[in-house]
């Protein structure tokens, strides 16, 4: 196969809960591009790419995700005008999953590569753990009874929608394969990582806990 490009999958600390999924020719000037803004506090880096022929892959892949939960991609309006972006809710890992099913339907699994993180990029990486753990901390105590979420009510874990989680008292524990987590530790056991703000990944009603936090002010 003659290659034309790749398709990328990048991380930034500054967005923990999403991944960007895109094409470019050249993904290391691509990357380059984007961390020339100064608006967001940590750089881009690349996670994984898959050399393709067509420029219009991405499209493909994410027509795919967007049949499959259209709820993932990072949709907004600004001026009245709607904005669809190259960003989804969900893990680095589970958008190479993506890519390993399509190179496995192909045949193309050679092309598929995991890139390795700079010391730099695992230190910027543990940095915005530590933001997030501590901005989290200085917040008063989150509980479901100050977002006025019941005893026995669901909630969702926005990075796969079947799974659900019940609420099992006023403070912020749920069930979960019939047993009792809180729910960043949940969090962290899903995500396998440690750090893990658990209102960053669960959804009540369709609103994420920690927008709901922000819009009460709790």
């Amino acid at each position: 196969m003659e290659n034309k490009g790749y398709i990328y999958i990048l991380t930034n600390p500054s967005f923990p809960t999403y991944v960007k999924i895109g094409y470019a020719d050249d993904v290391n000037a691509r990357v380059r591009q984007l961390n020339r803004t100064e608006c967001t506090p940590f750089a881009f880096r690349v996670y994984a790419t898959y050399a393709v022929n067509s420029r219009l892959t991405d499209m493909k892949l994410h027509d795919i995700i967007d049949k499959l939960n259209p709820e993932l991609r990072s949709i907004d309006n600004v001026n009245g005008k709607k904005r669809v972006r190259e960003f989804y809710a969900m893990t680095a890992e589970d958008a190479y999953s993506l890519f390993e099913a399509m190179a496995e339907i192909h045949g193309t699994e050679a092309n598929l590569k995991l890139w390795r993180a700079t010391e730099k990029e695992r230190s910027e990486e543990q940095v915005a753990d530590e933001i997030a753990t501590e901005s989290a901390e200085k917040k008063s105590k989150f509980t479901f009874k100050a977002l006025g979420i019941g005893i026995s009510e669901e909630l969702q874990y926005i990075h796969d929608k079947s799974i659900k989680v019940v609420v099992v008292d006023e403070l912020r524990h749920v069930s979960y394969n019939g047993e009792t987590w809180t729910l960043s530790a949940l969090a962290q056991k899903l995500l396998n990582r440690a750090s893990v703000q658990g209102t960053l990944h669960f959804s009540y009603k369709g609103e994420v806990l920690v927008d709901m936090r922000e819009r009460l002010g709790v």
